[in-house]
């Protein structure tokens, strides 16, 4: 009885460690752009709840060297950056940007609910996504 569990158990093992010979980028290219954030308060909430995946200032905790995991959060940058990227001048201007930004926090879409488990000081109350929001606007530009 302990024998094929200990044969499932020594498979499991090797797979997990098969794994992890799988190559993740795991990179932040240079900063091209520099935000003037409208204030303090507006920077450290994108610092707390968005700049991990739409910035090149990437913070690559221990569970992004680890796979599966790594897959995970991999893709999640690199969607994020593609999507928006604010170390990179934006493209179709500023208010696009924002009005994006806007709808995807304002509908709990961003940050992502697999983010916030991992970081729970990225859920932001109704006020402080409202301050980010504006902040935004006031930073990057109204776009309506």
């Amino acid at each position: 009885m302990k024998r094929p569990f200990l044969i499932v158990l020594a498979a499991l093992v090797v797979i997990f460690l098969a794994i992890q010979l799988v190559p993740v980028s795991r990179t932040n290219p240079p900063v091209t752009a520099t935000v003037q954030w409208n204030s303090p308060q507006t920077k450290a909430l994108w610092d707390r709840a968005c700049r991990d995946c739409h910035s090149n200032e990437t913070v690559w905790p221990v569970y992004s060297y680890i796979a599966p995991a790594s897959w995970l959060v991999a893709r999640h940058v690199t969607e994020g950056r593609h999507e928006i990227n604010l170390s990179e001048p934006l493209r179709n201007g500023g208010g696009r940007v924002v009005n994006e930004m806007a709808e995807k926090i304002n509908e709990g879409e961003m940050p992502t609910r697999d983010y916030i488990l991992m970081h729970p000081e990225a859920n932001l109350s109704a006020t402080e996504k409202k301050a980010l929001i504006d902040g935004l606007r006031a930073t990057l530009g109204s776009g309506r």
